[in-house]
């Protein structure tokens, strides 16, 4: 059970190349096949798959507990309402609690901000064997803090720092490095962008204030940032673009269909973790005689 390789290709950002997010379909259904079937047929065909990657990923998440030798670290982005929540519960079903950990980036603490802006993200990493989820991550600080530049004035950077464009290419710099740093350890770095339309944004959006169940999710500052979007797409597009690499790519998940982003995101998980070409240990002979010596007490118990 795999994504196909024609699907992967039209949503990674492909090293070198520009994001292009406004060329970038945010209701793409997966391709001709699917455009034209009704919603509820896509819905019940994504279901379908979707259980099949989980059922996949349950299974691929038991060898790289096994194995040992590597991790999986998931990072979600995206602007409010794009469905990061929902997808990471759903693709995330099947795995064995004890093997994945997520943490929620929101605002730095007093002690975060006396760090370097990795450094809150570098202790919540995945050791080798389990898969780790960001919901938010270091990104918010070429993202966020790019929106709202005075935000800087908080994290107390070293006299003689570069403002505007110099530093964010440091940063973008910074980020490559880092990630190049975690793939040469083990760790696979796999950077999801749910990319959701202004026109789904305002539905959701009033979906929230409609609903007297959904008003614990809406809070005022979610139109605040919304008339930011412009800003939010350029720094978006001006981050993917710089850090989409071979060993770290991100992946442009049209979000106006849950179903299918969800779909997607947990096909290319299963995929990744597949070509880690990963395998259980081999037991040597003292561990095969122990257990052969196990096995016949047990029968003799019989």
């Amino acid at each position: 059970m795999t994504i196909a390789d024609e699907i992967v290709d039209k949503l990674i950002v492909h090293p070198g190349n520009k994001a292009n997010l406004a060329g970038r379909e945010t209701g793409w259904k997966g391709g001709e096949a699917f455009a034209g079937l009704a919603t509820d047929d896509l819905k019940a065909f994504a279901r379908k798959r979707l259980q099949e990657f989980v059922d996949a990923l349950a299974e691929a998440q038991k060898l790289l507990w096994a194995s040992d030798t590597h991790s999986l670290l998931l990072i979600f982005q995206a602007l409010d309402a794009a469905g990061k929540d929902g997808t990471i519960k759903h693709i995330m079903s099947g795995v064995n609690p004890q093997g994945c950990q997520v943490f929620s980036f929101k605002q730095p603490s007093a002690e975060e901000v006396d760090h370097n802006f990795l450094w809150r993200a570098s202790r919540a990493l995945p050791e080798r064997g389990r898969i780790g989820i960001f919901n938010r991550s270091y990104y918010e600080d070429v993202l966020v803090v790019r929106v709202h530049p005075e935000f800087l004035d908080k994290q107390q950077l070293p006299p003689g720092t570069p403002k505007g464009a110099k530093l964010w290419k440091q940063r973008y710099e910074d980020i490559n490095a880092f990630e190049r740093h975690l793939d040469r350890n083990g760790t696979k770095v796999l950077k999801f962008f749910l990319h959701v339309s202004k026109e789904e944004q305002r539905r959701r959006f009033l979906s929230r204030v409609d609903h007297p169940n959904k008003y614990w999710k809406f809070s005022p500052t979610d139109l605040k940032e919304r008339a930011h979007w412009d800003e939010y797409m350029k720094a978006f597009e001006d981050a993917l673009t710089a850090t989409s690499t071979a060993n770290a790519p991100w992946y442009v998940i049209p979000a106006d269909h849950k179903y299918v982003m969800r779909t997607m995101v947990a096909g290319i998980v299963v995929r990744s973790i597949n070509a880690l070409d990963l395998a259980y240990p081999t037991v040597g002979q003292d561990k095969l005689e122990a257990i052969e010596k196990a096995r016949a007490e047990l029968m003799a118990e019989a």
